[in-house]
This record gives structure tokens, C-alpha cells and sequence, in this order.
């Protein structure tokens, strides 16, 4: 059961005339980097929903956003500053007064636009209700964004598990050419001796010779290690306990270095056209590996 790193969880909840809004998104990262913007009615709190959002992403780069806004009859933090606008209105009309300028038609507009002439009630601690409910809303909002990390990594499973199928499959495509690429080495080696004049030689020892550089050549142990990998991989897809991103990481790298071995000995153009298919799809794994948590 996979999980990818990338994902986005939102989640509202309206208490006592006040709207919290919590927004998180994420992104792949080698480990967990996170950063929050919330109200500094909320400060008190970071801490602990920082904690929280860390140990239920576990990795990723976040971002955690908490918006409060107030809602229906209950916007009643806003004031107009009566006494200000009275000061603003007294200073245009003493300055209309002594510029000889018209004063302005709609007051009103004029006024209202003045700095300062609305205040805002503001709350320096939030209240345990509303505190609660923030809690509760972000994690819900990181309930959505696991749903959709899990989303993610379904696809992500399928994508392995073609890509996996592919590298198997291409295994026995060696397999065909195998037995002619060494007859054909055996017989390249004899022909360029035979154009070496040499007075005498044991051959004997340069059969056991030949047997020994075309062992060296035998990419058997590196059929098997591969295919073990390739099993090895399927089956951390599969493990459901999650967070299998670096250990796949560790597993591609093995598979990459049995496929470098493959096509260093090959020594045959048809196979290392082969191996080339196999690093492709290789590549595509490591690609998508750095996305799964």
C-alpha cells in the first residue's frame, strides 16, 4: 500500500459566528518541512498543530494555512469611529473655509475613506470552544490530504507494477542470445589468435584460459539477482504497513546496478538494446520513487 507524497486536504468549520478555514497542501521531500500561516489568535496553538500535522505526514514540504473570518449577525467587531470622523469633517471645513474651495458633496464617501475611521475589535486568546474546533478542523484537513496522498498512490502502484512487469519481461529477451553471443566471443578470440604468429604454445592452458575470461562473461548470477529485486520490489508495494518511499529508493538502486552489470558483459549489440529498454524503464521507477512517502 502506497502513499505519495503529494496531496491537498481543506476542511471548514463555523462555531459561535466565526468561520476557520485550514488549507494544507504537500509536495515530495527527503524529510518533513513545514510551514504554517494561521491568525495570531491562534499562535498559542502552533506548536501543538504543527506536532500533530508533522506526525500524521511523517515527510513531505507542507504548507498549512488557517484563515478565521466572522460570519452573519455575528460581525460585530467592526466600529465607526464617530469622534474621528467628527475631527476629519471639522479640519475639511475649516480648510474649505480658508482655500475658498467648495466642501465635498457626499460626505459620506469622502469620510469613510479616511485612515482609521473603522476600528476592529481584536481577542488575544482564543476561546477553549474555538480553540477545539481548530483542532478539529485541521485534522480534517489532514484526513483529506492522506485520502488523497492514498489516491495518488494507487496510481503510483500501477505505475510501478507496469514498469516492473516490463524489466521481467525483458529478462528472457536476453536469455535468446546468450548461448550464440558466446559462441560468437569463443570464435572472435580464436580468430584473432590465429593471426598472431607464435612459434608454439600450450593449448591446454589457453582453453583453460578461454573457459575462464568466457565464465566471466556468464550474466546467470545477475538474471537471478534482478529478478529478486524485481520480486523484492513488488513485494514492498505491497506491505500495508506504508512509508516504503526510501526503501524502493534502495531497491531501484540495486536494480540498476544488476542492469549496469548486464549490459557491461553483454558484450552483444542486440542485448545491450535490451539493457538500454531496461535502464528506460528503470528510470521511470526512480523518477516516480521520489514521490512516494
Amino acid at each position: 500500500m502506497l502513499y505519495s507524497m503529494t496531496g491537498f486536504g481543506k476542511s471548514t468549520t463555523e462555531i459561535a459566528g466565526k468561520k476557520i478555514t485550514v488549507e494544507i497542501k504537500s509536495l515530495n521531500s527527503k524529510q518533513m518541512d513545514l510551514n504554517v500561516r494561521m491568525p495570531a489568535l491562534f499562535r498559542h496553538q502552533e506548536i501543538e498543530l504543527r506536532n500533530l500535522v508533522a506526525h500524521e505526514l511523517e515527510r513531505g514540504k507542507a504548507d498549512m494555512s488557517v484563515t478565521l473570518e466572522s460570519v452573519g449577525s455575528a460581525i460585530t467587531g467592526a466600529h465607526v469611529n464617530s469622534a474621528v470622523i467628527a475631527a476629519y469633517k471639522a479640519q475639511i471645513e475649516a480648510l474649505s473655509a480658508d482655500l475658498g474651495i467648495p466642501e465635498p458633496a457626499d460626505w459620506y464617501n469622502v469620510l469613510m475613506r479616511m485612515p482609521d475611521v473603522m476600528t476592529q475589535d481584536t481577542t488575544e486568546e482564543a476561546s477553549p470552544e474555538l480553540s477545539e474546533a481548530l483542532t478539529s478542523t485541521v485534522k480534517a484537513a489532514v484526513e483529506e490530504l492522506r485520502q488523497h496522498r492514498r489516491a495518488e498512490g494507487e496510481r503510483l502502484e500501477e505505475f510501478f507494477a507496469a514498469r516492473i512487469k516490463g524489466i521481467a519481461d525483458l529478462i528472457p529477451e536476453v536469455e535468446k542470445y546468450e548461448g550464440e553471443r558466446l559462441v560468437r566471443i569463443r570464435t572472435r578470440m580464436e580468430d584473432a589468435l590465429s593471426k598472431v604468429p607464435v612459434a608454439d604454445y600450450d593449448k591446454g592452458r589457453l582453453e583453460q584460459e578461454m573457459i575462464f575470461y568466457i565464465e566471466k562473461l556468464d550474466v546467470n548470477e545477475e538474471k537471478q539477482r534482478l529478478r529478486q529485486h524485481l520480486r523484492y520490489f513488488i513485494d514492498t508495494l505491497e506491505n500495508p504497513a506504508g512509508g516504503q518511499g526510501k526503501k524502493l529508493g534502495f531497491i531501484a538502486l540495486e536494480m540498476g546496478i544488476e542492469i549496469n552489470t548486464l549490459g557491461s558483459k553483454s558484450n552483444h549489440a542486440e542485448m545491450q538494446e535490451i539493457v538500454v529498454k531496461m535502464k528506460d524503464l528503470l528510470e521511470q521507477i526512480k523518477e516516480q520513487v521520489l514521490n512516494v512517502l
